[in-house]
């Protein structure tokens, strides 16, 4: 089995969700793990599993509904994005490898852009070009000043552009700030992601959401084994402290992997969501 986790660029019309989760269920041995949608976000993401052909193609029939319902142009959300389906990153599961996941991710852009004429990026294990291996230089205005692996130099003119890859469990948390200050959010942020001199894999930015009319602190863990998560969460906490504010809650989305919970149980429980299908491995097993 692999896993795949679409990202999709629409959180505020649940039809247009449940039509996409419907397209992608109805490809022969996918395994439908769960789905979210998020209105300030105005994303949703979607986990399933199955064998590496079926998950290929149950993706790509997700993004092909994604083009047909989704104006990227027309699209406002806090949320980096760069198409209708913005990110498609495949991941091994027990009995698969990464470079299942590679095989996959190829697989998957090669019928994106034969079926659909949507241009493909490859990124992380997948990416053909080293400078694409991290996700964020993808999205740069412009992509990265390179043309795509796949398809013509232009985005497709609703759909915009799918970016395609390969990579281990990504933990995406979320700390929401009692503070509507985004500029604090955004501070902390660059204090705790590697790429600013924080912790080792840690990507992280922060923003304001209107919903809750509270600044977020949006966080992926990208190395399960080596993330400090308590760590993180207590620099979260005194960073706050120091701007005047504090941490009003938390969230997590979609799936964990369990020996992450296990590493570090508390972290996970404070988050509001958090509940015991939420681990993956007790998800698959419910299901089965």
């Amino acid at each position: 089995m692999i896993e795949c986790v679409p990202n999709f660029s629409e959180g505020r019309d649940e039809a247009v969700v449940r039509s996409i989760v419907d397209a992608i269920s109805s490809a022969p041995g996918v395994v439908l793990l769960g789905w979210e949608m998020d209105g300030d976000h105005n994303r949703s993401v979607v986990t399933l599993a199955g064998p590496a052909a079926a998950v290929t193609e149950g993706a790509v029939r997700g993004v092909a509904r994604a083009a047909e319902l989704i104006d990227i142009g027309k699209h406002e959300g806090v949320h980096p994005r760069v198409g209708a389906a913005d990110v498609i990153p495949f991941v091994p599961l027990e009995g698969s490898t990464l470079e299942d996941c590679v095989h996959a991710a190829h697989d998957a852009g090669c019928s994106i852009w034969e079926r659909l004429k949507i241009p493909v990026y490859f990124y992380e294990s997948a990416a053909r070009l080293d400078s694409r291996q991290r996700l964020e230089r993808v999205r740069r205005p412009g992509f990265d000043g390179h043309p795509p692996d796949l398809g013509g130099i232009g985005p497709h003119p609703s759909a915009g552009a799918a970016v395609v890859g390969a990579r281990g469990f990504l933990i995406a948390y979320n700390i929401h700030l009692t503070t509507a200050d985004a500029s604090i959010a955004r501070k902390i942020a660059r204090k705790i992601r590697e790429s600013s001199g924080g912790f080792p894999f840690v990507k992280s930015i922060g923003l304001y959401l209107a919903s809750r009319h509270c600044a977020q602190v949006s966080i992926n863990f990208t190395n399960v084994a080596e993330t400090p998560f308590d760590a993180v969460w207590d620099a979260v906490k005194q960073e706050a402290a120091r701007a005047g504010t504090a941490i009003a809650s938390s969230q997590l989305i979609g799936f964990v992997p369990r020996q992450a919970v296990l590493k570090s149980p508390r972290f996970f429980e404070r988050a509001e969501n958090f509940e015991p299908g939420r681990v993956l491995e007790t998800r698959i097993e419910q299901l089965r």
